[in-house]
C-alpha cells in the first residue's frame, strides 16, 4: 500500500489527475470506465467504485439471510405447524382461513363457522357431498397447509418480524457515530473496518439454532449497512457540486443493488443447486452464508490498499470541508438543532427506510401470501432492489437538472415529486390481494420501486448543500434517519398490524405526510419550495460583485 501525506494546501489544483478537476481538485465528471491510473493519478474513480462495491457487498450480507427466512424458521422449529401441529391442535387461527392458491384447496373442507367476526373452527361435514371420502368424515384438511405456516398473527411471522427490526436497528446508532469516526479515521479504515466486522457475523450466522440467536445475529449483521455514510462522505469528498448528486446517487444505488441481488444469488445461485446436489435445506442454507462474508473480507482487502480517502491525499483531513475544529459530539447537536436537517431526516426514513422495508418483507410476501417458490419469490422480491442500477441514479440526474434550470428549488420539488409518486404506488401496491395474478403485483412493485430509489437520489442531492463544514454528521444523521424509518415501518406497520395489505397503505400514507413537508426547506443564499434566493444573500451580492467585477473588465 502506498504512503503519501497529506497536502496541507487543498485548493491547489493538481494537472496530472485523469479526471478533470476544479480549484478545489474535485471531479467536475463521472467518467464510469475511466478507471486507470495510480492512486494519486486516479483517486476520484478509485474512491467511487471503492464506495459503490464496497457498499454492493456490504448490502448483500446485510440481506442475506432474508430470502432463506422461512428455512431458517424451519430449521430452529419456529413455523406454526412445528409448534403446534394440525392433529393436536386443529383449529389454529393460522389454519382456518388457510387456502393452498396452486390448487384452491382450503385447511377447512366444508367451510369456516365464524363467531364475531373471527374464525372459530371448520364447519362439521355434511353427510353427503362432494369430495374425497377423507373430506366427509373430517372437518379438516391438513395435507393443504404449506410446509412453513408463517402467517400474520403466528410465533413464526412475529420472529421474523423482529428479527428484520434487529437488522435495521442497531445500525441507527452505528450511523450517527460514523459522522466522527470518519473524521478521525477517514473513509477507507471505516469502510474497511465494517466490512470485516460484518463478514464475521455473516459467516457466524451459520451457527443460528433457535429465536434468540436468529434475531442477535441479524442485529450484529445489521451493523454492517452503516457502510452507506461511508458511501455517501467519500463521495462528496472527490466530486464537484455539479455532477455530485449524480455521483452519489449512482454510488448508493449500484450498492443498494446487493440488496436485490442477494434476493436472487442466495436462493438461485446457491441453496437451490446445494439442495439439488444433495444437501439437506437445514444445511445448504448455513453454507451459502460462507459466499458473502469471504466477498466482503476481499473487498476490505483491496480498499485498504488501493485506494486515497481524498484527491490530495491518503488520509482524510478535516480542512477540506472548511472545518477548522477537532470533531465533537457537540457537532450532532449544532446540525439537529436545524429543523431542515430534521425534515430531511425522516423524509429520509421514507424513502431509505421503505426500501430497507421491503426487502425484509417482500420475499416473506409473495412465499406466504401469494404462495410462490421460493425461487420465484426471490426474483419478484429482487427485481424491488435491481431497479437500483438506474433508478437512484435517475433521482440523481433529476436533482441535479432541477439545480441547473431552476437552481436550489429544483432540487426541492425534484424530491417532493418523487416522495409523493412513491406513496401512490406503494398505496396501490397495498391494494394488490392474492385473488389477482402475481405480475398484478409485481407491475406496482417496479413503478413504486422507480420512485423510492429515485428520492433517496434526489435526498442525497441535497444533503451536500444543508451544511458543508458539517457534512460528515449531517450525512451520518440523515443515512441514520434511512435505518430509523425502517425500524418504524418494521415494528408500527408490519409487526403490530396482524394484515397482509393494510401495513403497505398505512405506509404509504406515512411517505406522504413526509412528502407534504418539503415547504419547510428554505435557506436565504438558496431559496426555498416557492421562493427564489433572497437578492440580499452574501451568495447572491458575492455573485453580482463578480459579475461586476468581470464586466468592467470586459
Amino acid at each position: 500500500c502506498e504512503s503519501v501525506e497529506v497536502l496541507p494546501l487543498l485548493s491547489i489544483a493538481m494537472s496530472h489527475y485523469k479526471c478533470a478537476v476544479n480549484d478545489k481538485n474535485l471531479a467536475t465528471e463521472l467518467p464510469l470506465l475511466r478507471v486507470c491510473g495510480s492512486a494519486s493519478e486516479n483517486p476520484h474513480m478509485r474512491a467511487f467504485w471503492a464506495s459503490t462495491i464496497s457498499f454492493f457487498l456490504a448490502f448483500f450480507g446485510w440481506f442475506a439471510l432474508t430470502p432463506v427466512a422461512l428455512e431458517v424458521a424451519t430449521s430452529i422449529g419456529i413455523c406454526e405447524n412445528q409448534l403446534f401441529p394440525p392433529e393436536k391442535f386443529p383449529t389454529r387461527p393460522a389454519y382456518l382461513t388457510y387456502k393452498d392458491l396452486t390448487s384452491g384447496l382450503t385447511y377447512c373442507s366444508h367451510g369456516v363457522r365464524m363467531k364475531g367476526g373471527q374464525a372459530e373452527d371448520c364447519e362439521a361435514p355434511m353427510e353427503t357431498g362432494e369430495g374425497d371420502q377423507g373430506d366427509r368424515y373430517s372437518p379438516y384438511r391438513p395435507g393443504a397447509l404449506a410446509a412453513c405456516v408463517c402467517t400474520p398473527g403466528t410465533t413464526c411471522r412475529s420472529v421474523i418480524s423482529k428479527a428484520n427490526i434487529a437488522s435495521v436497528a442497531g445500525t441507527i446508532l452505528l450511523r450517527i457515530a460514523l459522522g466522527t469516526l470518519l473524521e478521525r479515521f477517514g473513509p477507507v479504515n471505516v469502510q474497511c473496518s465494517l466490512l470485516v466486522f460484518g463478514a464475521f457475523w455473516v459467516a457466524m450466522s451459520a451457527a443460528i439454532n433457535s429465536s434468540w440467536s436468529y434475531i442477535f445475529f441479524r442485529f450484529c449483521i445489521g451493523l454492517v449497512g452503516a457502510a452507506f455514510v461511508t458511501n455517501q462522505f467519500w463521495c462528496s469528498l472527490m466530486f464537484a457540486p455539479d455532477v455530485i448528486g449524480t455521483a452519489n446517487a449512482t454510488a448508493a444505488g449500484w450498492g443498494n443493488t446487493g440488496g436485490g441481488a442477494t434476493q436472487i444469488f442466495m436462493i438461485s445461485v446457491l441453496f437451490k443447486p446445494m439442495v439439488d446436489a444433495g444437501l439437506t435445506e437445514d444445511r445448504a442454507w448455513r453454507a451459502s452464508m460462507a459466499f458473502p462474508a469471504m466477498m466482503m473480507i476481499a473487498c476490505a482487502f483491496c480498499v485498504k490498499c488501493l485506494c486515497w480517502d481524498m484527491p490530495t491525499g491518503k488520509h482524510y483531513d478535516p480542512r477540506i470541508t472548511g472545518k477548522t475544529e477537532n470533531p465533537s459530539v457537540w457537532d450532532y447537536w449544532e446540525v439537529i438543532k436545524d429543523f431542515r436537517v430534521v425534515v430531511m431526516i425522516f423524509q429520509y426514513s421514507a424513502c431509505f427506510g421503505c426500501e430497507l422495508a421491503m426487502n425484509n418483507q417482500l420475499a416473506t410476501h409473495f412465499r406466504t401470501y401469494f404462495q410462490l417458490a421460493a425461487s420465484d419469490a426471490s426474483l419478484l422480491a429482487g427485481s424491488f432492489g435491481m431497479m437500483n442500477l438506474f433508478a437512484r441514479s435517475t433521482g440523481g440526474i433529476l436533482s441535479d437538472l432541477g439545480f441547473k434550470h431552476l437552481g436550489f428549488p429544483g432540487r426541492i420539488w425534484s424530491q417532493f415529486l418523487c416522495l409523493t409518486m412513491e406513496s401512490v404506488f406503494l398505496f396501490a401496491f397495498g391494494n394488490i390481494d392474492n385473488s389477482k395474478p402475481w405480475y398484478f403485483a409485481l407491475a406496482l412493485l417496479v413503478g413504486f420501486s422507480l420512485f423510492v430509489q429515485m428520492a433517496e437520489g434526489t435526498s442525497y442531492g441535497m444533503v451536500p448543500f444543508m451544511n458543508r463544514e458539517q457534512l460528515a454528521v449531517v450525512s451520518a444523521l440523515v443515512g441514520a434517519g434511512g435505518n430509523v424509518g425502517a425500524v418504524i415501518a418494521g415494528y408500527f406497520f408490519y409487526d403490530l398490524i396482524e394484515d397482509e395489505l393494510l401495513p403497505f397503505r398505512v405506509h404509504a400514507g406515512y411517505v406522504l405526510f413526509w412528502a407534504l413537508l418539503s415547504p419547510c426547506y428554505y435557506w436565504p443564499d438558496k431559496g426555498g419550495m416557492f421562493h427564489g434566493p433572497n437578492q440580499q444573500s452574501p451568495q447572491k451580492s458575492s455573485e453580482s460583485a463578480d459579475s461586476s467585477e468581470s464586466s468592467a473588465t470586459e
